[in-house]
């Protein structure tokens, strides 16, 4: 999947979540941020049977720039959420350290380990992030 933008990384966390069985709605209001403006989620993700819920904010940087900056202030406001939330990466801007640093708090996700990470979080089978990997990858 060939992701150039902020809004195409949302746009495939959406098609995941689809490709996973997963119920699916974008730039979802959720109150007012830390800083005072109203919160709009990228990606809020369910699944029906369950009350499991998981927002997402997508964050892409093809070269270095602000993205990285404004990050540990999104996980940050990721605490005040009513729901659990989590920051998608994608793209070769980020600094080397600066991945690492980030998921070792638990809270960031690369783009290329969504699926992965979604089967764990709402508890999928195997089989079901194998085939939405193949799908998003192509092989059907």
């Amino acid at each position: 999947m060939n992701i150039n933008s902020g809004a195409e990384l949302e746009r495939a966390v959406a098609q995941v979540g689809e490709a996973l069985g997963l119920e699916v709605e974008r730039q979802v209001v959720m109150g007012d941020r830390i800083w005072g403006t109203r919160r709009h989620v990228d990606v809020v993700l369910s699944k029906p049977d369950t009350e499991r819920m998981l927002g997402i904010e997508c964050k892409f940087q093809q070269s270095r720039g602000t993205a990285e900056e404004k990050i540990p202030l999104t996980v940050e406001d990721l605490e005040d959420w009513p729901i659990r939330g989590i920051v998608v990466l994608h793209g070769d801007g980020f600094s080397r350290d600066f991945k690492p640093f980030l998921k070792g708090r638990g809270r960031i996700v690369e783009f290329k380990r969504l699926a992965e990470w979604l089967r764990f979080y709402f508890r999928l089978p195997r089989e079901r992030a194998q085939q939405a990997e193949m799908m998003l990858n192509g092989h059907d």
